[in-house]
């Protein structure tokens, strides 16, 4: 291929040829073993998620139109009324499942608490008279900035009920974008905690709080969550502490009906320039996606599973996947506050033996760092019980997929790989377990009732190799639009491809039509004129048995365009030779892709949800004066990367 070819696309290099089928077994117990859920979609998609709504949604009043799309705007189930609250509580209760557990809560530093339907109820029932009796009504919007801890939830929840908007911030961002993003949404109220604890300490919210709000005047009451004891001030009249509120609200609130396309919640990306974009979520069609993808994605058997996902309630993950989708399908859960490697590596494998959890779902990042640190760790505990692994966030590594089917599924249980996005509400193209063969590294197919496509820079659909993965039209669960600015709402969205949805990311169809996410196409590099996806040289340089974790970006370079840089991790206790790793990566997907440079780190720089911070990476290569760093988990991690390069030798 010459080096000055016009590529209309995204290269196709990496080849997968490893299969998994479901095992008889699995499939002996599965929802879905056939193909009949893409038949029926594939037949009429809205009839489809019509019939998923009326059998996973308890409604107060049924629709009278299922789809209302006039691009870019869709509403679903106009007409109907019900409470999200009710759905995920009362109606569980109702039916005699009261005493199930929820929640099993465990705390870092080794506290638990078990929390069933009703006692999740009747906190909920409370926390929403105290709203009530702080001024909020519904249509208001109420900050939550809380640890990972049970009241999260009750927060949500208890919105939901009254139909207050609720805004999630991640407790681990700063007080600037605490502000921002309560000033956006023009909030009336905030949740928060003293603090909370991770890796043995405590790191103190109110203090956070305290500081954000001196510079958001809509806030009216702040109430406090006591969990880390650590000293606070509170400001008579505006400061309250939660337990106080609880003891002396109502224990009774009833859960108002509300219209289908009722705002639930706004969740802000956390991009790291500009303003944060307030994505807006309703309430009929986004709990139909996520009780309908909770339930079928993870095979879920309510009576007998139970569910662990270890994302924060401050990302979709958690809002789709912690509280709305497990809890309207009855799930028992268990919630983790700390970090995996809190008192040692085992953390999440003690977690996993104690409460005998049988679905397991984890970010890429994180299979990566338990690749990091060996099998010894899992290797302590007995995680027999799971049956189901799911992966979330970035794309997984073949290889990585493959380490944690081996050392964490023991090589039994099937892998469910998911993309979805804040923008898209739930999962939108992922395998179903009992139905699809897996392929390492590999989403799959959409699911059914979801429309993908991949198109070339012309918006031509691809049928085999990389281009631009596109959404082809309207599903329950997608965003409403971004609070207060439609314009960019079109912008961002929906004017690449006239008619289509499309968030920025790259993938690619094999021969059998399968997808590979290949991230975002902002990562993708140019380099002689190939566009090479960062995603498949990355996998190249994990599936070195030396190598935990790579990320790669492209630099300027005078001669190619655009040169590889590598950042690795390894595997502790393994070395390797940069060289032997830039044939390495030469031989998995061809010379092209080899590295110009390879830099050794003990750690790469990652949001506090784990993606990694590729546009740091590419500011250190070049030189250039780091941007935002506040989103980070530990910048510290930038400034040795810096100093490394620094003190490398020059190139000849």
């Amino acid at each position: 291929m010459a080096d000055n070819e016009e590529h209309d696309a995204i290269d196709d290099l990496l080849l997968e040829q490893r299969k998994f089928a479901p095992t008889d077994s699995f499939k002996k117990q599965t929802l879905i073993a056939g193909t009949h859920l893409y038949d029926e979609a594939n037949q009429d998609y809205e009839a489809f998620w019509a019939r998923q709504a009326d059998e996973l949604v308890s409604w107060d009043t049924k629709w009278n139109r299922i789809c209302e799309w006039e691009l870019p705007y869709s509403k679903w189930f106009v007409g109907g009324r019900l409470n999200v609250s009710y759905n995920c509580l009362d109606r569980h209760v109702l039916a005699g499942k009261g005493d199930k557990v929820a929640f099993y809560f465990e705390g870092e530093p080794g506290d638990t608490r078990t929390i069933t339907y009703s006692d999740l109820l009747g906190e909920v029932q409370k926390f929403s008279n105290v709203l009530k009796s702080l001024g909020v009504v519904k249509g208001d919007r109420v900050n939550i900035y809380l640890p990972m801890i049970p009241e999260a939830a009750v927060a949500m929840l208890a919105c939901a009920r009254i139909g207050a908007a609720h805004s999630v911030v991640f407790g681990g961002f700063s007080a600037q974008a605490l502000a921002d993003r309560i000033n956006d949404a023009e909030a009336k109220v905030l949740i928060t905690a003293d603090g909370g604890w991770r890796r043995g300490d405590v790191f103190p919210l109110k203090q956070q709080a305290d500081e954000a709000v001196a510079t958001t005047p809509t806030i009216e009451h702040v109430v406090v969550v006591r969990r880390g004891n650590n000293a606070v001030t509170m400001k008579p009249g505006r400061d309250h502490w939660y337990h106080d509120l609880m003891v002396a609200a109502d224990p009774v609130c009833v859960a108002e009906p509300m219209d289908s396309e009722q705002l639930l919640f706004l969740l802000y990306t956390s991009g790291t320039t500009g303003k944060p974009k307030g994505i807006m979520h309703t309430t009929g069609g986004y709990l139909t996606h996520v009780s309908y993808t909770h339930k079928y994605v993870f095979d879920l058997h309510p009576e007998k599973d139970i569910f662990w996902c270890t994302a924060d309630v401050g990302w979709i993950t958690g809002h789709s996947y912690i509280v709305y989708g497990p809890l309207a399908n009855g799930a028992t859960q268990v919630m983790y506050e700390g970090v995996p490697n809190f008192p040692a590596n085992d953390r999440m494998w003690q977690i996993i033996e104690k409460y005998k959890v049988t679905i397991f779902y984890t970010a890429p990042t994180a299979i990566r760092t338990y690749m990091k640190w060996g099998t010894e760790a899992p290797g302590k505990h007995d995680l027999s019980s799971l049956r189901l692994l799911g992966s979330v966030g970035e794309p997984i590594n073949p290889e990585a997929w493959m380490w944690y089917r081996e050392h964490i599924g023991s090589n039994k249980c099937p892998i469910v790989d998911t993309w979805w996005q804040t923008e898209t509400g739930g999962i939108m193209i992922s395998p179903l377990p009992g139905a699809t063969t897996l392929k390492p590294g590999s989403a799959t197919f959409a699911l059914p009732g979801i429309g993908a496509e991949v198109v070339d820079d012309a918006g031509v659909t691809v049928l085999k190799g990389g281009g631009y993965l596109t959404l082809t039209h309207p599903w329950p669960g997608m965003l409403r639009g971004i609070w207060g600015d439609a314009e960019r709402y079109q912008e961002t969205y929906w004017s690449r491809f006239a008619g289509r949805y499309f968030a920025g990311d790259g993938a690619k169809l094999d021969d059998e039509g399968y997808l590979w996410l290949l991230g975002r196409v902002d990562d993708v590099m140019n380099v002689s004129g190939h566009r090479i996806s960062t995603t498949e040289v990355e996998s190249a340089l994990v599936s070195h048995p030396s190598v935990a974790e790579a990320a790669v970006v492209g630099a300027n370079d005078s001669t190619t365009g655009q040169a590889i840089i590598a950042y690795v991790t390894l595997v502790t206790g393994k070395e390797v030779d940069e060289q032997v790793l830039r044939n390495h990566v030469a031989t998995e997907i061809g010379a092209i892709a080899k590295p110009k440079t390879i830099y050794f780190t003990p750690d790469l720089p990652k949001t506090r949800s784990g993606k990694i911070m590729r546009r740091l990476l590419r500011d250190v290569a070049e030189g250039r004066n780091l941007g935002d760093t506040t989103t980070l988990a530990d910048a510290n991690v930038v400034l040795e990367l810096q100093k490394r390069i620094a003190d490398a030798p020059s190139e000849d």
